[in-house]
This record gives structure tokens, C-alpha cells and sequence, in this order.
């Protein structure tokens, strides 16, 4: 039973080890070019990237302050001062909205799983990234792009994409997604279909 017990676990980290399909092989060198390299060989899909539909929010001028401030600290952990990023991180918590998956609010979306030990949707709610003060630059931008997609603004490079990761790692989640854009150092997703 024991030597069947070593046999299958030899097995398996082989098989880890391995394949190319879940993860690219690591290098010590510079594990993050060997991450953008595999990602950049997983094609995107074919079909046309259809936009999403616009979102307006409906609630007090309390609840609208406070889902702007959701959206725009998401916006300015998960991308800096990049104006283009900012709005494509907004644009998928707004996406998540849309499905049955993710919460209904947009600071349930943005902090889904927070206090909970699977992680975090968005990693700067969970890394410890939330409890530094966050960049100035970046900040006035990210208000503003919040307050736009709130009012209907809609920003259509990233469509329908309900997930993304930058293009340095190689999360496990991602091949069961539709690759379909890609905003300078992320990469976004939707549901296959």
C-alpha cells in the first residue's frame, strides 16, 4: 500500500512538472518573462468582442458614494495610474454585477471572499495591499472613471470579460475562460459561449 502511495504521488508531481497545458515550466532566472511568453502563446478567441451593456446605478447619493469609492480603490490597487487599465478593472466589476456568480453590489463584487481563508477575488483585498495608503497619482483619475461607469459609461475594449490576471503570473482559473483582451500588462476573460 505504501510503495502504491509514493508510486501515484512520483505520478503526479511528474505529471505537475511536466505539463505544459496547467502551468509553464519555472525558472529561477525569470519566472515572470516565462509566465508572459506562456500566456502570450494561448490564443485569443476568434469571434467579435461584443461590449457590455451599459450599467446605471440605481440608489441613494450615499450608495453611490460609496460603490465610487469601491470601484475606484479596486481600480487604483489592481492598476495604478494607468487611466486605460483603471477603467477595464471597473468595467469587469461591473460585468461581475451582470452575473449570478458574484455578488449584487459593487463593493461586494470589488471584496468578495475578503474575510473568508480561499482568497480574495481582487488581491489587493486580501495581500495586505489595502492596508498601505494608495498612490496619490492615480487617485483624481480613478474617481472619475468610477463616477462615468456608474453613469453609463462603457468601456468597450475588455467587452464582457468577468476576470483578468496581469500577464506575469499564470493562475489555474484561466483555462477554463475565453481569453478576449488584453489592456498593457493584463490580460481579461469571459465565460466560454
Amino acid at each position: 500500500m505504501k510503495s502504491l502511495f509514493l508510486f501515484a504521488l512520483v505520478a503526479i508531481g511528474a505529471w505537475l512538472l511536466l505539463s505544459p497545458i496547467l502551468r509553464p515550466s519555472t525558472s529561477p532566472d525569470d519566472p515572470a518573462a516565462e509566465a508572459r511568453a506562456f500566456n502570450a502563446r494561448i490564443p485569443f478567441v476568434a469571434d467579435r468582442l461584443q461590449p457590455a451593456p451599459a450599467f446605471r446605478f440605481r440608489g441613494t447619493i450615499a450608495a453611490r458614494e460609496q460603490a465610487t469609492r469601491c470601484l475606484a480603490t479596486a481600480a487604483l490597487y489592481e492598476a495604478g495610474p494607468d487611466e486605460s487599465g483603471q477603467k477595464a478593472v471597473i468595467q469587469v466589476i461591473l460585468n461581475r454585477l451582470r452575473s449570478p456568480h458574484f455578488p449584487k453590489t459593487v463593493c461586494g463584487v470589488v471584496y468578495q471572499g475578503s474575510s473568508l481563508p480561499t482568497g480574495c477575488q481582487f488581491s489587493f483585498a486580501c495581500d495586505g495591499s489595502a492596508l498601505r495608503r494608495p498612490q496619490r497619482e492615480g487617485w483624481a483619475g480613478a474617481r472619475k472613471a468610477a463616477r462615468l461607469a456608474l453613469a453609463g459609461y462603457v468601456f468597450r475594449p475588455v467587452g464582457r470579460a468577468t476576470h483578468y490576471h496581469a500577464d506575469y503570473v499564470v493562475p489555474a482559473w484561466m483555462h477554463s475562460l475565453d481569453k478576449i483582451a488584453q489592456v498593457h500588462a493584463h490580460i481579461f476573460y469571459r465565460t466560454p459561449g
